[in-house]
């Protein structure tokens, strides 16, 4: 199975939708995957990412199934039912850079200045629901891998999902086993960036995702503006 992530166009957080530029993303993307034999669409129920699903699946026929689980994260510090500090993942994440720590430490989720943000729970509960939604592909997760449970007819065919920069890094660094805060920062996701993933359809094996393609937005240069590395 070959499962392509898409971020959403150039948006308008606001209103949730995308704005004048990102439907010349939205529509350049679709372009750019016409030809990628994708026989279903999943989407994020924020109108941003449905709205950029749209271009591709009008394109291609195909009807899109609404994941609520691929939306965007929430991040900061809840004191007293309120957000009292607007703490999000790359920030925090380039601040550890910047202080000479690794990116790659396990117990990231447990140590500051992770430890209290609610974006915590939003990771905790994707990794779970992007297992869930695996296994209605095919793939059961088993500890750090995933058994191909799914016949051939099921899992040799490609999907995409279009969701957002929080969301899709939590999928991510869920599937390869990598800390959060590694991937949002050396895998930021551009507007209509494409990511493929590759699982092999071997039934009965323990198996590994791979990377076929990260983070290409190639189709959007000369429309590009500058990059917002959050949902």
């Amino acid at each position: 199975m070959r499962i392509i992530f898409v971020r959403h166009g150039h948006p308008n957080y606001v209103d949730d939708c995308l704005t004048e530029l990102g439907k010349l993303h939205a529509q350049a993307a679709a372009e750019r995957l016409k030809n990628e034999g994708i026989g279903q669409i999943f989407s994020s129920t924020c109108g941003r990412a449905y709205e950029t699903a749209e271009c591709t699946a009008n394109l291609l026929g195909l009807s899109i199934e609404k994941c609520d689980f691929m939306g965007e994260i929430r991040w900061g510090i809840l004191r007293d039912n309120q957000i009292v500090a607007d703490e999000d993942p790359w920030g925090l994440s380039d601040a550890m850079v910047r202080r000479n720590e690794s990116l790659l430490c396990s117990d990231w989720k447990e140590t500051d200045p992770f430890s209290q943000n609610v974006m915590i729970g939003y990771v905790n509960r994707i990794a779970g629901e992007t297992d869930r939604w695996l296994q209605t592909l095919g793939y059961q997760r088993e500890g750090l891998y995933y058994r191909v449970t799914g016949e051939k007819s099921a899992t040799e065919r490609t999907i995409a999902a279009f969701g957002h920069g929080g969301a899709s890094a939590a999928i991510l660094s869920h599937m390869f086993n990598l800390p959060y805060p590694f991937v949002c920062t050396t895998m930021g996701l551009d507007y209509t960036g494409i990511t493929v993933v590759s699982l092999s359809d071997e039934e009965g094996e323990l198996i590994t995702p791979r990377f076929e393609l990260l983070n290409d937005a190639r189709h959007i240069l000369g429309l590009q503006t500058k990059n917002e590395y959050a949902c």
